[in-house]
């Protein structure tokens, strides 16, 4: 019996969309200084991400990398979970990551190409639901505080983090009169990958993010810290599962029960240059034309081609390039 419609015309083929677990690992030069870890050079493997143990001499059992410093994957300091003191050595990080090549699976797909239904209903968006008022005095690390739509969760490599209701972009909101800055914010994505931006802030208003986080592990304001309150929570952008690097692949986006498109809306397509902390979502995102309230619904049917789900089809074809 036909599982979907082109498998009439096609017949049942295998899809390509399945991900698999593989071992995630580096080696490199490092040394920890209480909870900061530098790193000097990369000698092999794959790049440093969120989540990875940390081992070597004089290194704190069951140490791992909780944010980025400087460092986003390469050389560059990086905080840590555990206080060491470890000077300039050989050191090795490692994790499993669920973010491979796509795998055949048994479900039918015909080679040309998929429909994906993606459907959702938004909570209302929050200022403060990821960091509350606060008025950091110097450079650091601003204290998460879950608030309405997110909630604290330890995630399988044993970082803490703050779950969004769905992926959505981060907001960050300053009082009038202070200094304006720059805050990067560290997280994981819908698929559990290591992700960053770098977010400036406007004094007196609120700046969204254009990446798309699920989760979200640190906030941390660059030197100088502010002179006035800020707070961090989340936009009405919503990050698409799968990635679209056209508008024309978007075959229908509907808001709110509307039988038209909410053409009033913003879709931004997906980023493909090399992730950076100030590049664009990696699979793109939609901004609907009003405000979410847990009662609008968003569907969006985007068509998904070969290179997505057809037997030739690639990771960063179907999800985007790897995040940074």
């Amino acid at each position: 019996m036909p599982q979907f419609s082109d498998d009439l015309f096609l017949g049942p083929a295998q899809t390509y969309m399945g991900t698999g677990i593989r071992p995630f690992s580096t080696t490199f030069t490092g040394s920890i200084a209480t909870t900061t870890l530098t790193v000097t050079a990369l000698l092999q493997g794959a790049p440093l991400v969120l989540g990875m143990y940390v081992d070597g001499s004089s290194v704190t059992d069951g140490t791992y990398i909780t944010a980025f410093g400087t460092g986003t994957g390469g050389i560059g300091t990086y905080t840590v979970s555990a206080s060491s003191t470890a000077s300039s050595t050989t050191m090795t990080a490692h994790t499993n990551i669920q973010f491979d090549n796509p795998a055949p699976m048994d479900l039918g797909v015909g080679p040309l190409g998929r429909i994906y239904v993606f459907d959702l209903v938004p909570q209302t968006l929050q200022t403060a639901n990821v960091a509350a008022s606060q008025t950091p005095a110097a450079a650091g690390a601003l204290t998460l505080t879950a608030g309405t739509s997110s909630k604290s969760v330890v995630l399988p490599n044993g970082v803490t983090a703050l779950q969004l209701d769905v992926a959505r972009a981060v907001s960050v909101t300053q009082a009038a009169a202070g200094t304006q800055r720059t805050f990067t914010v560290s997280g994981y994505d819908y698929y559990g990958q290591a992700m960053s931006e770098a977010i400036t802030s406007t004094v007196g208003s609120t700046v969204n993010g254009k990446k798309a986080f699920y989760y979200v592990t640190s906030v941390t304001v660059a030197a100088g810290g502010t002179t006035t309150a800020v707070t961090v929570g989340t936009a009405d952008i919503f990050g698409c599962p799968v990635r679209f690097i056209d508008k024309s692949y978007v075959v229908r986006y509907g808001w709110n029960n509307a039988t038209a498109d909410d053409t009033s809306g913003t879709l931004t397509v997906a980023d493909t240059a090399t992730a950076t902390t100030t590049t664009g979502d990696v699979r793109g995102t939609f901004a609907p034309s009003s405000v979410a309230d847990g009662i609008k619904r968003l569907v969006m049917t985007l068509a998904l081609p070969a290179i997505a789900v057809g037997p030739n089809a690639t990771r960063t074809g179907a999800l985007g390039v790897t995040q940074a």
